[in-house]
């Protein structure tokens, strides 16, 4: 599955995010995530991903969360 498939189906489990409001444009804030759903975003990306996701700053949308995960690939 995709990386941005996988962000959009833990969206729509979690936080009943309609999965077609998601792209890699899509804000952090334009989704209401806050920083504990940020923070329950990872730890899902993590276990479904099998990376540690560690600490990075400036996410702001959910591609640089996509290119996150993929430099750590």
């Amino acid at each position: 599955m995709a990386t941005l498939d996988t962000i959009k189906q833990i969206l729509q489990d979690n936080l009943d995010i309609d999965p077609d409001t998601v792209n890699e444009d899509s804000t952090l804030d334009s989704l209401d995530l806050d920083s504990l759903d940020l923070v329950e975003l990872i730890v899902d990306l993590e276990d479904a991903e099998g990376i540690d996701f560690g600490e990075p700053e400036g996410l702001e949308t959910v591609g640089d969360i996509i290119d996150h995960i993929e430099s750590l690939k």
